[in-house]
């Protein structure tokens, strides 16, 4: 069992996203992990069994505890991020089940967002496609920690050693032109369970761990920001019972770093300091807070501040800009273009914003830069410079996901329309 910041102790947690092509597999993947975890329950399994049969299927097909709604199933499609969870003694876990349309590829940025790991599967008979390429840059490009490569159907390649070798060096070839931290390959058969739970012996070639050993094993707490404290301010709480009339707290949820009473602080951006008089949560005071605790901070000393302002350190600041450059991952058919203007989301503060230039779109197959693209389309990536009405305090997405990344929402149908991650300088 992981630590926890701080000394405590508790279940540790993996939220993990599954993304591939239509068809590679994922139902039947989660499915399989979450009846062998037996995190469901007997009247579901029931029906999975009765709905298989009745498919014609001479096997329970797992991929219907997970595809969602009746009509869904019956076209045989998933059309957006399913969260399920399930635990094992060791850990719990949170999935996020993307689709594998391309046009869904904006789903995949939703799940990916806040993931520590991303299993993209591909098909062992059809090897890397461009969906496979897709997800694993976008998991790159969103700081995911730690990528797996989960070659399924080995059953139909008859566990072949050789087949698996050549998609996963085929993929670790591309994975070398991207910044991955942490990448595994692991052959599996979701529809049979081979390398799921155990070690398979269909495939003795392969001495590497099963893919839910390496769940509940690959060590997440380390990927957490604890050196930059960044506390965004998402309420005031004064409440209004006159035994308490002088209270003044400031609830949010720690983006980063670890926050204690008596830490010396600075507000951005009014730039008035003071000192952690108290940190309370729903169980009461507690002696740290560290991400993602959702608590309330009281301070010694009355500072005017509001929803969007910043907590941080006096000499650990982040930047407070309106220029920003970004990568952005476009997510709307109407074609991103200089001279837009959007509202930006950024932690608790709102701003508008106003595309000044587009620099270059990014093919994702070829990680080629296309310069002097006139527009950003639908699914589209691209490096992006914005200006700001107002000003955000904002790290590198490279080293804060937090306080690194935004939404780009379209003011006339309060749609969220692209996803951002701020660049250094």
């Amino acid at each position: 069992m992981a630590r926890l910041p701080g000394g405590r102790h508790g279940m540790d947690m993996l939220r993990f996203a599954t993304a591939g092509s239509v068809d590679d597999g994922k139902s039947t993947l989660i499915g399989r992990l979450l009846y062998d975890s037996k995190s469901i329950f007997a009247d579901q399994l029931d029906a999975v069994e009765q709905a298989s049969a009745r498919m014609g299927d001479d096997y329970v097909n797992l991929a219907l505890l997970t595809d969602g709604l009746r009509a869904e199933r019956e076209q045989g499609i998933t059309i957006d991020v399913a969260y399920r969870y399930f635990a094992t003694p060791r850990r719990k876990f949170i999935i996020a089940d993307t689709p594998g349309h391309i046009q869904y590829t904006r789903n995949m940025v939703t799940g990916a967002s806040t993931a520590d790991l991303a299993i993209v599967l591909v098909d062992a008979r059809k090897g890397l496609v461009e969906q496979s390429r897709r997800h694993a840059f976008i998991a790159t490009l969103l700081r995911v920690p730690h990528l797996v490569l989960a070659v399924n159907k080995m059953d139909l390649v008859d566990y072949s050693g050789e087949v698996y070798e050549a998609i996963s060096d085929e993929f670790v070839a591309f994975a070398a032109k991207l910044d991955v931290p942490d990448l595994t390959v692991i052959p599996i058969s979701a529809l049979h369970g081979d390398n799921i739970v155990t070690r398979s012996a269909q495939m003795p070639w392969y001495d590497g761990p099963s893919l839910l050993h390496y769940l509940e094993h690959v060590h997440v707490s380390s990927d957490r920001n604890l050196i930059d404290a960044r506390f965004p301010v998402q309420y005031v709480i004064r409440p209004q019972s006159a035994n308490i009339h002088d209270y003044r707290g400031y609830a949010g949820t720690i983006a980063s770093g670890v926050f204690k009473p008596g830490d010396e602080i600075v507000v951005l951006p009014s730039g008035f300091t003071s000192r952690i008089a108290s940190i309370e949560t729903m169980d009461g005071k507690v002696a740290e807070a560290f991400p993602p605790m959702a608590v309330t901070i009281r301070l010694t000393d009355e500072i005017d501040i509001s929803r969007g302002d910043m907590i941080c350190r006096p000499h650990n600041a982040p930047m407070v800009t309106q220029d920003l450059e970004a990568m952005v991952c476009w997510m709307s058919d109407k074609p991103l273009q200089p001279g837009h203007k959007l509202a930006l989301k950024h932690t608790t503060k709102s701003v508008r914003t106003m595309v000044k230039t587009l620099r270059y779109t990014l093919d994702i197959n070829t990680l080629h830069r296309h310069e002097g693209s006139a527009s950003l389309g639908l699914n589209e990536i691209g490096r992006v410079l914005l200006r700001t009405t107002g000003p955000l305090f904002a790290d590198p997405y490279r080293r804060n996901r937090h306080t690194g990344g935004f939404v780009l929402i379209d003011e006339a149908t309060n749609v969220t329309v692209g996803a951002g991650m701020i660049l250094e300088g």
